[in-house]
């Protein structure tokens, strides 16, 4: 397997960004069980729309979700399933399809946020952001808006990596394929299919009989270091695989084409999902596991660290726990939480390397569905930062 970057662009973490007990405590934040620590938190209200945007969730209809009413006057910034860290100690997020199904969200833009954390005083500040959109043409079937800006019924964007030219490629779960686009936003070729893969979504199924089941495509996706290579790993299981393995797959950027080359990560429980994954170095990835439960019902929440060397032999990636979501240390009490710090949304979905101890995460709040902070209302956004209990020795 080729060298892949920890981070795409990344240089060296802003002091801005850093927690605000800063580095130099970070050893003294440890509680010495080999826990995992809370370092950081900051939340973007769930109610925070794109300034002078189209209305959206006009498929939502007019009953209260979480106490809020449908229709909403502007777009939502939420969903967030992807991240990639910018060397300017701001992030580009990624939205998903919007409101959870093809069906229900021709009405929501495709966009990436750029956004700003504050762990000091608890903060993320959305600083703009663009929509992704196929002006050329390269979508070759009929897509919702005649101004080919993509929405939720087009493609469900799930995972994003940022290339040195500062194109983006995105995974996306209805084909599932692979997007191009330019860093603004533009796709620039034709949508690049997994072969033999298809969603019950696939706009080129023509009658056959889908092998993945909906939005079960790519979740998490890496990146090589120089750029080569993509990884993009699917949510969900192909039929005919063994319950609860999803695949690893290899694909070429300078042929645009998959090598063919595959591995296996294999789920906890075959219930469970992936939320997102990065590379450490050329054996390794973090990746986010979790059950589809939320608040006190939340039981697995988990950041794995798994090795393609296979020196169990189990044909899978071995897999080591590196944070459990739902049991981080928190002496500080930041957040105004207790000293066990749970994060127990129903999709997590966002994972970045900001030092060789320390993770960013963020969930995707599923506005305006997902309560899973506190029963009844909206899940903010929350950018928590995590101390690991060891070094990655990330390359």
């Amino acid at each position: 397997m080729k060298r892949i970057s920890l981070a795409v662009g990344a240089v060296a973490l802003a002091v801005s960004l850093a927690p605000s007990t800063g580095p130099a405590s970070y050893a003294a934040a440890q509680d010495g069980t080999g826990r995992a620590t809370l370092t950081g938190f900051a939340a973007l209200p769930a109610q925070t729309f794109v300034p002078g945007s189209e209305p959206s969730g006009a498929q939502l209809g007019t009953t209260p979700i979480n106490g809020v009413t449908p229709p909403f006057a502007g777009q939502p910034v939420q969903g967030f399933s992807g991240i990639v860290r910018r060397g300017d100690g701001n992030f580009d997020v990624l939205s998903d399809n919007g409101y959870g199904a093809k069906n229900n969200s021709a009405d929501f833009l495709l966009r990436v946020h750029r956004i700003k954390p504050d762990f000091k005083a608890g903060t993320v500040q959305v600083l703009g952001g663009f929509n992704l959109s196929d002006p050329r043409g390269r979508v070759s079937w009929p897509l919702t808006r005649a101004d080919r800006v993509l929405t939720g019924a087009d493609f469900d964007v799930e995972s994003i990596v940022r290339s040195a030219d500062g194109t983006y490629w995105i995974g996306d779960e209805f084909g599932p394929f692979l997007l191009h686009f330019s860093a603004t936003g533009t796709l620039l070729e034709a949508p690049i299919e997994l072969p033999g893969v298809k969603a019950p979504e696939n706009p080129t199924l023509n009658g056959a009989t889908p092998n993945l089941a909906g939005s079960k495509g790519f979740e998490g996706m890496a990146r090589s270091a120089d750029g080569r290579w993509l990884y993009p790993l699917l949510e969900g299981t192909v039929s005919g695989d063994p319950a609860g393995t999803l695949r690893l797959n290899e694909f070429d950027v300078r042929k645009r084409a998959y090598t063919g080359k595959r591995w296996t990560y294999k789920l906890d429980s075959p219930a469970n999902a992936i939320g997102d994954a990065i590379a450490v170095d050329e054996h390794r990835f973090l990746i986010i596991e979790r059950d589809n439960n939320q608040g006190d019902a939340a039981a697995l929440k988990r950041v794995y660290l798994a090795d393609t060397r296979d020196r169990d032999h189990d044909g899978a990636l071995d897999k080591t726990l590196a944070a459990d979501l739902l049991d981080l240390a928190n002496p500080k009490g930041l957040g105004g939480f207790g000293e066990t710090f749970r994060f127990p949304f129903q999709t997590i979905e966002d994972v970045v390397i900001l030092d060789d101890r320390t993770l960013g995460i963020l969930n995707d709040n599923n506005f305006p569905f997902s309560s899973g902070r506190t029963p009844g209302k909206p899940d903010n956004d929350e950018f928590i930062t995590v101390r690991l209990p060891f070094r990655l020795h990330a390359r």
